[in-house]
């Protein structure tokens, strides 16, 4: 009786599939630089409105803000080690994948931005100098500012993504 055949080693691409390897190009491009301020600003944000006393349409600018630093963060480590080929059908466009969150986020945040306004305008009576009780207005006013910050962080970066769409690149580096 003749011993089985040796095993022979997986495939290149299946090799390469499961390497981790960090994408440096894209951690020094302005697309990488770009998602690490958009979620540092997205963090203060959240974290400002948080902390702060918060009702009504403010929950849907705390939503929005937790939502979209989530997104940014999966979007972020997925392009930085490499891995967004495995993401099921959006894998193979992900710059246009990019884009559109982008601009979802800057419209969405401009939302936000305008109803932390609203609240930042509703609660300057206690702007006051004498003004002794509990105020939320300078964290609604810091919240507005972070926002804003976030808004053009996000178009920024999707108008970066179209003009390299309209270059003919298909990657995010």
């Amino acid at each position: 009786m003749l011993p089985p055949p040796p095993r022979q080693p997986p495939p290149q691409a299946r090799a390469a599939r499961g390497a981790v390897s960090l994408q440096r190009a894209f951690l020094r491009g302005p697309l990488g630089v770009l998602r690490l301020l958009q979620l540092l600003a997205g963090a203060a944000f959240w974290i400002t409105i948080a902390t702060s006393r918060y009702q009504g349409p403010v929950h849907f600018a705390l939503f929005v803000s937790v939502l979209f630093w989530l997104l940014t963060l999966g979007l972020y480590f997925l392009t930085l080690l490499g891995k967004h080929e495995l993401v099921p059908v959006l894998g193979s466009r992900w710059l246009v994948v990019n884009v559109a969150h982008d601009l979802l986020a800057a419209a969405l945040y401009g939302a936000a931005t305008a109803i932390m306004i609203d609240q930042t305008q509703k609660h300057s009576y206690c702007n006051l100098k004498d003004y002794r009780m509990p105020c939320a207005y300078h964290a609604f006013l810091a919240a507005a500012v972070c926002g804003g910050l976030c808004l053009g962080l996000y178009l920024l970066s999707a108008l970066y993504g179209c003009c390299r769409r309209c270059q003919g690149e298909l990657e995010v580096v």
